[in-house]
């Protein structure tokens, strides 16, 4: 008679109690939960930058024009500065014209002048006087843009009065130095002019000469404090 056949369950490892199968259930419970709380963060970091890119264009605009515009104020401040210094100095209806083309996030300047309604080129103008008066101004104002911690308001100006007529050379030294004093630069100009056109503003005259040896001598101009005291 043939015996039954016998069945023999063979293990390594003893199952898991229920117990702990309910606490590892738990503990993926538990990271389900924080899974689900991330993925609902993200959607709303998501959210808001959706939101951001929705209004990035309009908001770029709006900068481009507000920096136009804060350019094109800038501009117009110039050009009413320079206007004034030109008919002081030359005693002439001159206009200095400054003309803004924003391309591609970038400024195009064009200037010129006009007088008497009729537009003039600055280079051939007047003989070289007004861009000589123009290069002065312009340069104030572009170093009025450096920061005062790495650039010290320093500015040499050579032989800018070397096209202005005599008579109108101190009309000129009387704007650099209100205009230096009301920006806080220190300017130093060289001439060949008379030094008396410079006596009722400059704040100090040095007078070079050559002497017969070849060396340059230098030497302090005292100034009449009277003539100061009768500078219009």
């Amino acid at each position: 008679m043939a015996s039954e056949p016998q069945f023999q369950t063979m293990t390594s490892e003893p199952l898991p109690s229920p117990r702990e199968l309910r606490s590892r259930a738990e503990r993926l419970l538990g990271k389900r939960d924080d899974r689900v709380k991330e993925s609902q963060k993200l959607a709303e970091k998501f959210q808001s930058l959706n939101a951001y890119l929705a209004i990035a264009e309009k908001v770029s605009d709006a900068l481009q024009q507000l920096s136009e515009q804060l350019f094109q104020e800038l501009l117009n401040v110039v050009q009413e500065k320079l206007t004034i210094a030109l008919q002081e100095i030359l005693d002439q209806p001159i206009e200095f014209v400054a003309n803004a083309d924003f391309k591609r996030g970038g400024a195009t300047v064009e200037f010129s002048i006009k007088k008497n309604g009729n537009k003039e080129d600055i280079l051939r103008g007047q003989g070289g006087s007004v861009a000589n008066i123009l290069s002065v101004g312009l340069r104030l104002f572009a170093l009025t843009t450096l920061d005062e911690t790495k650039h010290r308001r320093f500015l040499v100006l050579d032989e800018q009065d070397c096209w202005i007529r005599p008579d109108l050379v101190p009309k000129l030294v009387k704007i650099v130095q209100e205009a230096g004093r009301a920006l806080g630069f220190q300017v130093i100009m060289v001439s060949h002019h008379d030094i008396a056109l410079f006596e009722r503003s400059a704040d100090k005259i040095y007078e070079f000469s050559v002497n017969s040896n070849g060396s340059v001598n230098v030497e302090e101009r005292k100034i009449d404090p009277a003539l100061r005291d009768s500078n219009p």
